[in-house]
């Protein structure tokens, strides 16, 4: 077999094995947002609380928190391969569950989604580092963007197929972007067999081993694995440690508050249709794929303090546009999701610099999104709790204006405690 013949067979593998993780991206996120546009159908057809509903957006979200650890074990026991596989099929039970029956039967099926993506959260940057070694930044910037396009999807798409065949059929047939993935993944990965992709030396990648994907998996954003319990009490007793908590929690909180809710505040304060206050809510999600791309530009432009102080400010723009001027909703979505990206890449960027190493990062990142994740699961019925209370949506808007102005602060302290410590620089280049 001649040499052009053998790459081009390698980057054959290459394009099947990153098609394969972007339609499992697409479902890391997706089943969550899919029941924003349709809540209220839902609450008045399983005669809910506005708060009891919510726990059907925020479920998922205290799973990332709690269910990490356990993620990690499973993913190191099976390997990735029966782990994505698994998850992927764990999701399509859990969307069809949710979509019948009664409460209780659509909480049991919202577990089995959190649970399911938490493990993708841990399984998906092990792959990504170990079978696109020569370009982890660009594979995962196209994850995350697909988890992104996932969340813009089910937005957009529930509320008109509700209206065509109810809210059931509508979160039900999501489930066919988890057997789309399932066809890819097993295709490329199998449920043991070595996966057919180049490595960063062209070589082609070695078979699946658990103990060798859980020891290679990175300190990511969303992916890391449990520290132990020494370092992780070093890690607690960093004040900066806590600093950057307050600020992920606020920014979590504020994101997944706002998702649950947002078309339910669009179509009840500017009349659009539930349909269109779906499609509007897209908007928040959309542009948070061109908030992550623009982020690194703008930290290697500009000082990190600056950056943060302009996200927050287009942070605040949603919740206080939507307070003073609701007839601007396209403007102040479109800021906000950028923003809320933005500040995602942010936070992490600044913690991986300012992190002694590469583990003390990990260790740091896993001690901010433990306590960052429990905040954002009890968002959306908190929010659900103050809009009954009050009657409208203005006092939900203020206590996310409240949350982002104390993270505004916090991220700011942060980044001053860590440009002391880095002896006035945060030089991507640093350790």
């Amino acid at each position: 077999m001649s040499g052009t013949t053998t790459q081009r067979l390698l980057d054959a593998g290459r394009g099947a094995a990153l098609a394969a993780v972007l339609l499992y991206a697409l479902n890391l996120r997706g089943p969550i947002t899919a029941l924003a546009p349709v809540v209220e159908n839902v609450r008045a057809d399983l005669g809910l609380s506005a708060t009891t509903v919510g726990l059907l957006t925020g479920v998922p979200v205290l799973c990332f928190a709690l269910l990490t650890p356990l993620a990690a074990v499973l993913v190191g026991r099976l390997g990735t391969a029966q782990a994505v596989a698994g998850s992927l099929l764990t999701v399509l039970a859990g969307t069809l569950l949710r979509s019948v029956g009664d409460f209780r039967t659509a909480l049991v099926g919202t577990v089995l989604i959190g649970a399911a993506i938490t493990v993708g959260n841990v399984a998906l940057p092990v792959v990504v580092a170990r079978d696109f070694s020569s370009g982890v930044t660009g594979v995962t910037g196209a994850y995350t963007a697909a988890m992104n396009a996932g969340s813009v999807l089910t937005t957009l798409g529930t509320a008109p197929l509700a209206a065509l065949v109810g809210w059931r059929w509508a979160l039900a047939s999501w489930g066919v972007l988890a057997v789309v993935a399932l066809v890819a993944w097993q295709r490329v990965y199998g449920w043991r067999r070595a996966p057919r992709v180049a490595s960063a030396s062209g070589a082609v990648a070695a078979p699946d081993e658990a103990p060798d994907d859980a020891r290679q998996a990175p300190g990511s954003a969303e992916g890391s694995a449990p520290p132990p319990a020494s370092a992780a009490t070093h890690v607690l007793r960093n004040p900066l440690t806590w600093l950057f908590v307050v600020t992920f929690a606020a920014q979590s909180a504020s994101y997944y508050g706002l998702t649950a809710w947002l078309p339910a505040l669009l179509h009840d304060e500017t009349g659009l249709s539930r349909a269109g206050a779906g499609a509007a809510a897209a908007l928040f999600q959309g542009f948070g794929v061109l908030g992550s791309v623009l982020a690194g530009g703008a930290l290697a432009r500009w000082r990190t303090r600056r950056v943060a102080l302009a996200v927050g400010a287009l942070w605040l723009s949603l919740p206080t546009g939507l307070l003073l001027v609701p007839a601007g909703w396209a403007v102040w979505a479109s800021l906000g999701g950028m923003a809320q990206a933005a500040n995602f890449v942010l936070i992490f960027s600044v913690v991986t610099v300012v992190a002694d190493s590469p583990a003390a990062a990990g260790r740091m990142s896993a001690a901010i999104q433990t306590v960052g994740y429990v905040a954002a699961g009890l968002a959306p019925s908190v929010l659900g709790a103050v809009h009954t209370a009050s009657g409208g949506w203005r006092a939900p808007l203020l206590v996310v204006v409240a949350g982002l102005a104390v993270m505004v602060v916090a991220h700011l302290s942060a980044i001053g405690v860590a440009l002391r410590h880095r002896g006035g620089t945060l030089a991507r280049s640093a350790p």
